[in-house]
């Protein structure tokens, strides 16, 4: 019985009090590859942990001599209840990726009537500065706008650019999108919230490293304030986005070896413990009954 407990509380911990405390962490965002990675090593623990507790707790209840009519209807109930979260998960995974590919080729499509093509980016005749990628998987877009090309200088526009193919490299729309279903899935009270705000920042930052050894960190900088009253539109992703802890984590040019480092062994820890700990002694007593 100690088995669901424990997987249970664990769930618990990983869905709410954990990635709570993780966003207000902003210096995590100065190693941002590791912190990505602490981000979904954490959701990932979060859902095996839930749908393990009531797997644990319906077994133990059935394959544990003498079974009452009580163990059948808790292990029912268990049972039922994991039924209900895998089914959540895969309805929001369906719903969240159809519509956001339904948006993104819509928008694909718009762009190709509207904008001209210029060395393999798109451009549309705009006033405002706008510079965002629409990712696919029959064809990504980067479209700027005629303003952002006049309105910044060569190497701010490279900067930019890198930034728009890091996403689409990386593809950090796969990485939004996992989010994305697991706030969609889950109830109010668990920090999905906080996570998508906090990994959305990330991909940024990300892409802002790339752009880094492109243009530099003064001409990022430069181009994310000429920029910075533009949106992008759904579906896509955008240069703009999450400026002040941008140019923040910009400022700091120190490599954080040693938090880096850190960070990368808590988030194997919040993977490897609980299953070193619970899943597999719970497994271990399966093949021995």
């Amino acid at each position: 019985m100690l088995t669901p407990l424990v997987l249970g509380a664990l769930a618990v911990l990983l869905a709410g009090p954990v990635p709570w405390a993780l966003s207000r962490w902003s210096g995590l965002r100065r190693t941002p590859a590791a912190a990505m990675l602490l981000w979904q090593s954490t959701a990932l623990a979060a859902v095996l942990a839930a749908l393990g507790a009531g797997l644990s707790l319906a077994t133990d209840r059935l394959w544990e001599p003498p079974v009452a009519a009580v163990d059948v209807v808790v292990a029912a109930v268990a049972g039922a209840v994991t039924v209900v979260v895998t089914a959540r998960l895969l309805l929001s995974a369906h719903r969240t990726g159809t519509a956001l590919r339904r948006t993104r080729r819509v928008h694909r499509e718009r762009v190709d009537l509207l904008a001209r093509t210029d060395g393999g980016v798109s451009v549309l005749e705009h006033d405002l500065p706008v510079a965002y990628c629409v990712p696919g998987m029959s064809g990504s877009r980067i479209v700027v706008s005629r303003s952002t090309l006049t309105s910044l200088s060569a190497d701010e526009l490279a900067a930019v650019l890198e930034h728009e193919r890091s996403h689409l490299r990386s593809r950090h729309d796969l990485v939004l999108e996992a989010f994305a279903v697991l706030h969609r899935a889950f109830p109010r009270w668990v920090a999905s919230a906080a996570a998508r705000h906090e990994v959305e920042v990330l991909v940024e930052v990300l892409a802002d490293r790339a752009a880094v050894r492109t243009g530099g960190r003064r001409a990022l900088a430069s181009a994310l304030l000429t920029l910075a009253g533009s949106t992008a539109p759904a579906g896509s992703l955008g240069s703009a986005g999450s400026l002040a802890a941008r140019v923040e984590v910009l400022r700091d040019t120190r490599p954080h070896r040693v938090q880096s480092l850190g960070v990368m062994l808590l988030a194997a820890a919040i993977l490897a413990v609980p299953t070193l700990l619970v899943v597999l002694p719970w497994l271990s007593g399966l093949d021995a009954r």
